[in-house]
């Protein structure tokens, strides 16, 4: 069985760490330890506090 799951993650970090950086970090992270097929960033939106 394969499922595709939608998740979204909210993360702090300073000026200088790209999202697309955190995003690649996280996919990464999600294919190594959890045995992830695949995982991708598709988008990303600022938050304005």
């Amino acid at each position: 069985m394969r499922t595709n799951l939608y998740l979204k993650v909210i993360v702090e970090h300073d000026d200088k760490e790209t999202p697309e950086r955190l995003g690649a970090e996280l996919c990464r992270q999600l294919e190594r330890n959890f045995m992830v097929r695949d995982a991708e960033m598709t988008s990303y939106a600022p938050v304005e506090d």
